[in-house]
């Protein structure tokens, strides 16, 4: 499946999101509730400040003391008191506010960062089980987007947004409710005209969804670009791709631009129309406000006070309608995350499959059809019987279809129709792990994993003891490279392996396979990027390795082929021609003859030399 075509469509159903996100929430339900709990308070301290204006100005600015009665008897709080009280008082509320918020801050940050931990977690588990066509299919950089970008603005801004809606809600019900203390009638006219404000943040969400996807693809080509430059750096540089490069990331970047800024256009509006309408209703106060001191209906202090109050509501109900539209972008990228949870690698274990403990007798690929593009055959037809301990050299023109072959035995692809059979039982009905756990492969452009050399070599027998391991370097012909390296088996491999020479790749992967120990081994093109002198170690350690075993190798050495059982042209993915050498170079007008004459008589012809 192409990510680049997945929508979040389900981005506006909330309840759903929330109840597939649920389970990764409910593990820290006690920390979120208890930050949820101190965003209460922290939200009401708000209005402390505003209640707090309304005895200064009445009492402490009109000179008034305070008379009130409490059990029975009468107390009295001078205007004096009352001006030294209500600073302190004010700047106490601050330093209590400030550790409730630090300890919000605290808890938010803990609970979103293990709830993203589990989500990624959870993502790259299904991303490693994923089918070779799902790799060929979407770019690095699309992969690393939706995997990496897409759960952190999910997972993480969910806590830290609904508690920043707590902290603005009950703020705004704080205000809202020294307003209705003040008046209920100007109060009334205020949370009218706020609601008001709130109608620009519905009209927006189906923009951020769209700018939002539009963005992750842009992303995922960034991404996908500065890989292509770090990988294929000596190739940009050979060829003087410098400037290619510099325009399709200019291009891209821009692209995101115009996409932000079309956002932008439509959604910066909402600020100005809120500040008119918040405006509006002041305004409305003011007038009316005045109308109720001097009818004598509301005193001076409750005015400062609901004024005050109304000024700082604008703040919370802000932040409200900005938290809505961060919601609106983190359920879009809570769809995009869900659709990869929902993701299904089509190669998958049958539910009654079974465990393949060894290769008995022979391997049978009958009337295989194979296509990776639908009605575009790769491999037509073909069949072929590969017998215990035999080896198989597969030879025949570039993408007739060669390495598929080998691919498909050990299931990277299931094929369209057919059968491949393992001691006469289809390799569907083994399960994934066993059929491959008899398969060592070695490629021709081997993959090492960042780590040491010994981790590298331990990947393919974790639980190897020490004498396997050196059996598996001597007969990978790797003393003499391990001995001059500084840390030895220790010694710290480049991304990639890239700190050691083609030759040397190899041979780490061949003690890979050594170490691995199967009845099956597949060689694709195990030499073909080597010189002659790094080819020939090369070789002597694949000697070693495929001893005994069951062999397919796609091979361009004469020796190889030669000294193969068995030799398979394939030719526009259909098997040509199958015998020994000599077999079939006694074929007259044979096609494995006429490749021999082309390709392979040098090889010969050089050694003799």
């Amino acid at each position: 499946m192409k990510l680049t075509a997945t929508t979040a469509k389900n981005s506006f159903k909330y309840g759903w999101l929330l109840s597939r996100i649920w389970p990764y929430i409910k593990p820290y339900m006690f920390r979120i509730i208890c930050g949820f709990v101190i965003a209460i308070p922290l939200g009401l301290l708000d209005g402390v400040t505003a209640f707090a204006l309304k005895p200064f100005m009445d009492y402490v600015v009109g000179k008034q003391d305070w008379i009130f009665h409490l059990f029975g008897h009468e107390f009295t709080l001078t205007w004096e008191t009352f001006a030294f009280i209500i600073p302190f008082g004010v700047v106490a509320f601050a330093g209590f506010q400030g550790v409730l918020r630090y300890l919000n801050d605290y808890i938010s940050a803990w609970t979103s960062q293990r709830i993203t931990n589990d989500v990624k977690m959870t993502l790259f588990h299904k991303l490693i089980y994923m089918d070779p066509q799902f790799y060929d299919e979407n770019s690095s950089g699309i992969i690393i987007s939706r995997y990496m970008s897409d759960p952190q603005t999910a997972s993480a801004g969910i806590v830290d947004q609904l508690k920043t809606i707590t902290t603005s809600l009950f703020g705004a019900l704080g205000l809202i409710g020294v307003m209705l203390y003040s008046s209920w009638e100007l109060a009334f006219i205020g949370v009218l005209v706020l609601c008001v404000a709130f109608i620009p943040v519905a009209l927006i969400r189906k923009r951020i969804k769209s700018a939002s996807n539009k963005n992750v693809v842009i992303g995922g080509n960034i991404t996908t670009n500065i890989n292509e430059t770090y990988n294929g750096n000596k190739v940009m540089a050979a060829y003087e791709l410098q400037e290619r490069q510099e325009k399709y990331f200019k291009d891209q970047i821009w692209e995101s631009f115009n996409v932000n800024m079309s956002l932008t256009k439509r959604a910066a509006w909402m600020s100005p129309l809120m500040y008119l309408i918040a405006s509006c209703g002041i305004a409305i106060v003011l007038g009316y406000g005045t109308h109720l001191i001097t009818s004598g209906h509301m005193t001076a202090g409750s005015f400062a006070s609901f004024v005050t109050s109304l000024l700082l509501l604008y703040k919370p109900v802000k932040t409200l309608g900005g938290t809505l539209t961060n919601i609106q972008n983190i359920f879009v990228a809570m769809g995009r995350v869900f659709e990869l949870f929902d993701l299904q690698p089509s190669i998958q274990n049958k539910k009654d499959a079974v465990e393949l403990t060894d290769l008995k007798d022979k391997i049978e690929l009958q009337n295989v059809w194979f296509e990776y593009i639908p009605h575009q055959p790769v491999l037509k037809n073909l069949s072929l019987t590969v017998n215990k301990n035999e080896t198989l050299a597969i030879v025949g023109n570039s993408g007739g279809g060669k390495s598929t072959l080998v691919n498909l035995i050990p299931r990277f692809y299931d094929i369209k129709s057919g059968s491949i059979r393992i001691d006469g039982t289809d390799i569907r009905d083994y399960t994934i792990s066993s059929l491959r756990h008899n398969i060592a492969m070695v490629f021709q452009d081997n993959f090492l994993f960042s780590g040491t050399i010994r981790e590298n070599i331990l990947m393919g027998n974790p639980n190897a003891t020490e004498e396997e391991l050196e059996q598996a370097i001597e007969a990978a012909h790797l003393q003499e490279m391990i001995a001059d390296l500084p840390d030895g088996l220790d010694t710290l491999l480049g991304e990639r392996g890239l700190t050691l020479s083609g030759g040397q790749r190899q041979r780490v992967a061949i003690a890979r396979a050594m170490i691995k120990n199967t009845p099956i081994v597949i060689l694709d093109e195990a030499t073909s990027a080597l010189d002659n002198k790094s080819e020939a170690i090369v070789q002597k350690a694949l000697d070693n390795l495929i001893r005994n075993k069951t062999v397919f190798v796609i091979a361009h050495r004469l020796s190889t082929i030669k000294n193969a059982d068995r030799i398979a042209v394939i030719n526009e993915g259909e098997l040509v021609e199958l015998g020994n050498h000599e077999e079939l170079m006694a074929v007259e007008n044979g096609q494995y003859k006429a490749l021999y004459e082309m390709q392979f008589k040098k090889q010969e012809t050089a050694a003799t030399l």
